[in-house]
C-alpha cells in the first residue's frame, strides 16, 4: 500500500470509496461524480490536501483536509479500513508540514464510529453546534431600554465586536472580521448591526442573513454537520446558506437576554417587506450565555459535534 495525494481521475475514484465506505449510516447522502469534480477544478483546489491509499494500483481509500483546518475521516473501502490510520496520518503531517495549529472534523451525532476515530486518534469533544428556529409570531416583545440604540456596524466598531465574542468568533484580528462581515460574497454589509449603549460602545452585535435564493431553514435536516452562513464562530468555514439566519454576540452578564432581544426586535423589523416568517440560528455550546437564551425563547432542531486536535 501506498499513499499519495490527489491526481486526475481520483474523482471517480472518491466518489465510490464514499458511497461504498458510507452507505450503511443514517441519513446517508450518495457523493455524485458532478459534485466531486466541481470541487477539484474549483480554482481554489489544493491537490495536496487530498491523500488516497493505494494497493495494487486502485485508490482503496481517502482523506482530506481544508485550509481552515477540518479534516475528513478517512473512508475507505471495504476490507481496507486497516489502512485508515497511515491515511489519516499522512494527512496530519502534511498540515503540522504547513504549520496549521489545529485539526477539527465535524460529523453527525449518530455516526459513532467517527466520533470513535477521532478521540483515538487524540482529538477531544470541544463542542456541539446546535441548531434553533425561532417563528416571528413567537417572538417575545422586547421592553423599552433607555440609552440603548441598534445602528449599522461601522468599522471603527469591529475591535469591539471582536472582544464581545470573545472565544466566539473565529476571526483573530479586526481585520479579518471587517473581511468576513463587509466583503462577504454570500451577504452584504448591511446584514451587520450593533446595539450600542449610553457611552455609544457596542454593547452587543447581531447579524441578519436573508435571501429568497438560500434554503428554508425548517425544511432542511438540522443534525447534518452542517455551518450555518452568518452565524458567528463558522467564521472562514464552508457554509450551508439558510433564509434568515440570526447571530448575535455578548458579554456574558444579566443583560444578555435583554440585549438579545433588542437586536431580535430589529431584525424582524428588517423583515416586515418579507415572505420570511421564520428565524434561523446556530450557536457554539461553550458559549453557554449565548446558547441559555437559544434554549429559553427558541425551538431546537438538532446539532452536530465538532472534535478538536492542536497540532
Amino acid at each position: 500500500m501506498t499513499i499519495r495525494t490527489f491526481q486526475p481521475g481520483d474523482d471517480a475514484a472518491q466518489v465510490g470509496i464514499y458511497n461504498e465506505a458510507a452507505a450503511h449510516l443514517p441519513k446517508f447522502k450518495p457523493a455524485t461524480l458532478d459534485e466531486i469534480r466541481r470541487r477539484v477544478r474549483a480554482a481554489e483546489f489544493d491537490p495536496a490536501t487530498r491523500f488516497f491509499a493505494v494497493e495494487d494500483g486502485l485508490p482503496v481509500g481517502y482523506a482530506t483536509f481544508h485550509t481552515n483546518g477540518r479534516v475528513s475521516f478517512p473512508w475507505c473501502r471495504k476490507g481496507h479500513e486497516r489502512h485508515a490510520g497511515a491515511l489519516f496520518e499522512a494527512v496530519l503531517q502534511e498540515m503540522r508540514r504547513r504549520g496549521m495549529p489545529g485539526a477539527f472534523a465535524a460529523y453527525r451525532a449518530d455516526w459513532p464510529a467517527q466520533a470513535t476515530f477521532f478521540t483515538a486518534h487524540g482529538f477531544r469533544a470541544a463542542r456541539e453546534m446546535v441548531n434553533f428556529v425561532l417563528d416571528l409570531t413567537d417572538m417575545p416583545t422586547p421592553g423599552a431600554r433607555a440609552g440603548t440604540a441598534v445602528e449599522p456596524m461601522l468599522a471603527d466598531d469591529m475591535a469591539a465586536v471582536l472582544a464581545l465574542g470573545e472565544g466566539v468568533i473565529r476571526c483573530r484580528t479586526p481585520q479579518e472580521l471587517t473581511d468576513h462581515l463587509w466583503h462577504n460574497p454570500y451577504f452584504g454589509s448591511d446584514s451587520a448591526f450593533v446595539l450600542r449603549g449610553s457611552a455609544g460602545r457596542p454593547v452587543a452585535a447581531g447579524v441578519l442573513v436573508v435571501k429568497d435564493a438560500y434554503a428554508d431553514p425548517t425544511a432542511v435536516d438540522a443534525n447534518m454537520p452542517c455551518f450555518r452562513l452568518g452565524a458567528f464562530g463558522t467564521e472562514g468555514l464552508q457554509w450551508k446558506r439558510l433564509n434568515g439566519v440570526f447571530s448575535f454576540v455578548v458579554r456574558p452578564g444579566p443583560d444578555v437576554n435583554a440585549h438579545a432581544l433588542e437586536l431580535l426586535a430589529h431584525a424582524a423589523g428588517r423583515l416586515t417587506e418579507t415572505d420570511l416568517g421564520t428565524l434561523a440560528a446556530q450557536v457554539p455550546s461553550d458559549a453557554p450565555h449565548l446558547l441559555r437564551h437559544y434554549q429559553q425563547l427558541w425551538r431546537r432542531q438538532g446539532a452536530f459535534p465538532v472534535f478538536e486536535l492542536a497540532l
